[in-house]
């Protein structure tokens, strides 16, 4: 809170009301001119503040207040203050995600802002984000989602850097993508790891086999890649999406490695507790701020959200008005997982912040891309005539959803 000054004259002061006027006036056009300028530069954004409350008297609170639960609330349409950035002005868009490029029409998905029943969202200050990354690296651990989420990372602060003090490239033979603001020695990155322990899906492009398999307790040819980042940001929830997992027991390409199917869900807790260990012993708990990413929904089925059977995302253009709404793509058990894994770090004295944007992803069925996106391999004729059977009703439209994902995160990296 700010502390409030009382200016007070003595009687018989030589500083003269007028005098004292005039000062006024002139220290007030100073900070005017001051504040103008900050403003322009910034897009309108100035430093986060968090109410945590509509009712309460203070400005200010942490993320994990009980008050301010973040991931509680509604979208509202706001043309006045949404997108955060433009589409085509974004140098790094992928076209994947680029849906007004490929001929998308109606851009109302990108006026919606995630307005949590109880506090305010800190608007996004691309400046103040960057001032925190100086001499830091921001890093996204995961799959195309989570390399979706970094895809908005890089549009949402690359609009007030000049061209020649940034740069992107790549490495680790494309599996790490490196987003660089010269000026403030800060890096974004991604690195693909869709299952974050070692499995057959990790070429970065050549990931497409017809039977997955993961060594369980192998993560290093990854972690070491991501080990001294300040800021870590996983996910892992799509590429497990089937019953049963092929586990190996040694290294691909061993004669005598040893091959398992087992039940999904087990596989998951097992490759999930290979990651917690891994950060148990070498994360650096001074330095690093840890942050893991929820499942994204999917809108395969129309018929979850009471629309007819067989149509998916495709030609949606509204909102599931249903309050807590859930689809079947999502499942509660992965969560739960998931949550008794973070718990039992944070009982180890490591904290792992969730980032829970499930809920309010779910009610987003018009935001994917759907047709509206560079299609990687020739359609068939068939396709063609049948528009929702190749509708992506996975990933999400730029700007969009995954901006809402990345708000959050700002907030738990300036109030964490």
């Amino acid at each position: 809170m700010a502390k409030t000054q009382k200016i007070v004259i003595a009687a018989g002061s030589s500083w003269g009301v007028r005098n004292i006027f005039h000062s006024l006036v002139a220290i007030l056009t100073t900070v005017l001119v001051v504040t103008t300028i900050y403003v322009r530069h910034d897009r309108g954004h100035l430093s986060p503040i968090i109410n945590a409350s509509s009712n309460s008297s203070s400005s200010s609170s942490s993320p994990s207040s009980s008050k301010c639960d973040f991931f509680s609330g509604n979208w509202v349409f706001d043309k006045e203050s949404y997108p955060l950035y433009k589409e085509q002005q974004c140098t790094f868009m992928s076209d994947q995600l680029a849906c007004e490029k490929f001929g998308r029409k109606d851009l109302s998905y990108q006026n919606l802002r995630w307005q949590p029943h109880h506090c305010d969202l800190p608007r996004f200050n691309a400046t103040a984000l960057l001032e925190r990354l100086r001499n830091k690296r921001l890093v996204f651990v995961g799959d195309s989602l989570n390399r979706g989420q970094w895809v908005s990372m890089v549009c949402l602060v690359d609009s007030i850097l000049p061209q020649n003090l940034k740069s992107m490239h790549s490495t680790v033979n494309g599996s790490l993508n490196i987003f660089k603001a010269k000026e403030y020695n800060a890096s974004i990155e991604h690195y693909w790891s869709p299952l974050l322990v070692e499995s057959n899906s990790d070429d970065p492009v050549n990931h497409r086999v017809p039977e997955r398999t993961v060594r369980v307790k192998a993560i290093e040819k990854h972690a070491k890649y991501w080990a001294d980042a300040d800021f870590l940001v996983f996910n892992t929830y799509l590429w497990w999406r089937r019953p049963v997992m092929n586990v190996l027991w040694g290294s691909f390409g061993d004669p005598d490695g040893v091959y398992k199917g087992v039940e999904m869900l087990r596989v998951y807790e097992m490759a999930l507790r290979t990651w917690s260990d891994w950060l148990e012993v070498h994360v650096n708990r001074n330095k690093t701020h840890l942050f893991f990413v929820s499942m994204s929904p999917t809108h395969e089925r129309a018929e979850e959200w009471g629309a007819a059977k067989g149509n998916n995302c495709y030609s949606e253009t509204d909102m599931i008005a249903e309050e807590g709404y859930w689809g079947k793509g999502s499942d509660p058990k992965m969560m739960r997982v998931v949550e008794n894994v973070l718990d039992d770090l944070k009982g180890r004295g490591l904290n792992v912040q969730m980032l829970n944007i499930t809920q309010l992803s779910e009610y987003r069925k018009e935001g994917h891309p759907s047709v509206y996106r560079k299609q990687w391999d020739s359609l068939t004729q068939e396709q063609i005539a049948n528009p929702k059977s190749y509708a992506d009703c996975i990933h999400w439209c730029l700007p969009g959803v995954p901006d809402v994902w990345n708000e959050l995160l700002y907030a738990y990296m300036f109030y964490q």
